[in-house]
């Protein structure tokens, strides 16, 4: 189970990314597009430092470096991986083409939308359930492959039968507003996988 932070703040927001280690998640994304660096080196800050070598971290590669993160994620934005930089690599694919030709140079990537977006409106599955399944038959999707988009307790029995070598959850788990609620559906989800 790998959690992506919510784009904007939220209340309490390191001690709820604590309690979500504390469960049992193996990676955070942190993921704070419109934010400063040193907004993100704010909230890195208030996490447990035991946790840092499980987060990567989205555009803000100097946060990484100077926090020792475990990884960095590309995107449009960030297409580089920062110079003598030894912790993972990721990135977000949005084809099956994408994850042809990026996954071998990456630890891991996310294929997304892979279910109707919860947490951004009107971003529809880019996929049928039939176009995955070639795809794990083909070995496309794989242990290196993230299932991402609309993912929920709901449906990781779908994710695993694909092949996906594990998901990647942000609206399912961030609409939820309290720390022991949002930790109990985490420990749920990862119990069920």
């Amino acid at each position: 189970m790998i959690v992506i932070t919510s784009p904007g703040y939220i209340s309490d927001e390191a001690d709820k990314i604590n309690s979500l280690f504390e469960v049992g998640i193996r990676r955070l994304h942190l993921r704070k597009p419109d934010a400063t660096s040193e907004d993100v080196a704010r909230l890195v800050a208030q996490i447990d430092e035991q946790w840092y070598d499980k987060i990567s971290v989205h555009y803000h590669f100097d946060v990484a470096e100077a926090f020792s993160l475990g990884g960095v994620h590309l995107s449009g934005r960030t297409p580089d991986v920062p110079k003598r930089w030894m912790g993972l690599v990721s990135a977000s694919c949005h084809t099956l083409e994408e994850i042809e030709q990026k996954k071998e140079g990456l630890d891991y990537c996310f294929l997304s939308p892979i279910f109707d977006s919860i947490s951004k409106v009107g971003y529809g599955s880019a996929f049928s359930i039939e176009q995955l399944q070639v795809a794990r038959d083909n070995q496309l999707i794989d242990s290196k492959v993230i299932a991402l988009g609309g993912v929920s307790e709901e449906n990781l029995d779908t994710i695993k039968k694909l092949g996906f070598g594990g998901y990647a959850i942000l609206g399912a788990l961030w609409r939820i507003e309290e720390k022991e609620k949002i930790a109990e559906y985490a420990r749920k989800m990862i119990s069920k996988w």
